[in-house]
């Protein structure tokens, strides 16, 4: 277990180039309220400062398995370290919890160099960011012209856009969605403790239709970044052009807050959320996940489109969404 102070910790996340906000370490607060897992965060100093920091927290499930992930309910948090000899004595650190709290694995995210004996998977996700242009019509000319015309025509439309403090618009298009796409969703309560935890990194914009919330989404701001997350739509949104607005809107409200990045988060590869985002004029960057197995004996494979979860999926999708919601809690606790 870590001694060093949050502060301390936060300090080191900010200062490092690979820092992000899913390194923070508000994070152990907001997954141990909401869900009840325990954080082992390590770290490794020298001559009384910090060379090296790994959020980690365990997940203890019986659909699931027993795992260490840096950094759970995240799609980054690997380690940081100020060189190569920090980096493998927090990696043999972490190695040597996952034997003693006896895990199936250990799992890094993002993490492109981890150590010998380290399993690395590059085939699954890619995460697409690019600068925002300051003026408006810069930023349409980013965007390639087909996905631009569908933004101009959704700016004609007559949309009102929020920012949101609280979960009211949010949730219901968030879990409505959720439940079409065959996923348990994550508690209303966890997003309530992401505004409250965060501050004003972590704000929610909705598009609403004729007084309708249509399309909403939960964004996270570190460096020079905004980072869409959590979204949701009806079933309309895609033709009226709300999905387009509301991206948009996320675009240029970060230009109006100070940041000059958009991103766009990871998509598995060969998904319709991938080529949408690839659509907009964002290069794929392959993400790698790292995996030291300590009781299993091969890497997991609990995404969407392993064939072992078929079923389920079908039938997540026929239920109906207050249903869903009752028993997504106890599932997607166990999906960090």
């Amino acid at each position: 277990m870590s001694t060093v102070s949050e502060a301390q910790w936060d300090d080191f996340v900010r200062a490092h180039a690979a820092g992000s906000f899913f390194h923070l370490s508000a994070w152990r607060g907001v997954i141990r309220e909401t869900f009840g897992h325990k954080s082992h965060p390590l770290s490794v100093e020298r001559d009384g400062k910090l060379a090296a920091i790994l959020p980690l927290v365990e997940i203890k499930s019986a659909l699931f398995g027993h795992s260490l992930v840096s950094n759970a309910f995240c799609v980054g948090g690997g380690p940081l370290a100020v060189d190569d000899a920090a980096r493998l004595e927090v990696l043999d650190a972490a190695h040597r919890l996952g034997q003693k709290l006896g895990v199936d694995y250990v799992e890094l995210r993002d993490t492109p160099d981890a150590a010998d004996g380290w399993l690395a998977r590059t085939d699954l996700y890619a995460n697409f960011k690019g600068p925002i242009a300051v003026k408006e019509e810069d930023n349409l000319t980013q965007i390639p012209r087909k996905q631009r015309a569908v933004v101009r025509k959704a700016l004609k439309t007559e949309f009102e856009v929020t920012i949101d403090r609280h979960t009211e618009n949010f949730f219901p298009v968030y879990a409505t969605t959720m439940r079409d796409h065959g996923t348990p969703a994550l508690p209303r309560r966890y997003f309530d403790q992401l505004l409250t935890t965060f501050g004003p990194e972590c704000e929610i914009l909705t598009v609403h239709h004729k007084g309708r919330p249509i399309s909403s989404v939960l964004n996270y701001y570190f460096g020079d970044a905004v980072l869409p997350y959590y979204t949701g739509s009806h079933n309309d949104a895609r033709a009226l052009g709300a999905n387009d607005m509301m991206y948009w809107s996320v675009m240029r409200r970060a230009v109006e807050l100070g940041y000059g990045a958009f991103d766009f988060g990871r998509s598995k590869v060969g998904t319709g959320p991938y080529a949408f985002k690839h659509n907009w004029g964002f290069e794929p960057r392959p993400m790698t996940t790292q995996f030291a197995l300590v009781k299993a004996t091969q890497t997991p494979n609990l995404n969407p489109t392993n064939p072992r979860y078929e079923l389920m999926i079908s039938t997540w999708r026929k239920l109906p969404v207050p249903v869903a919601n009752i028993i997504s809690p106890f599932i997607s606790r166990s999906l960090g």
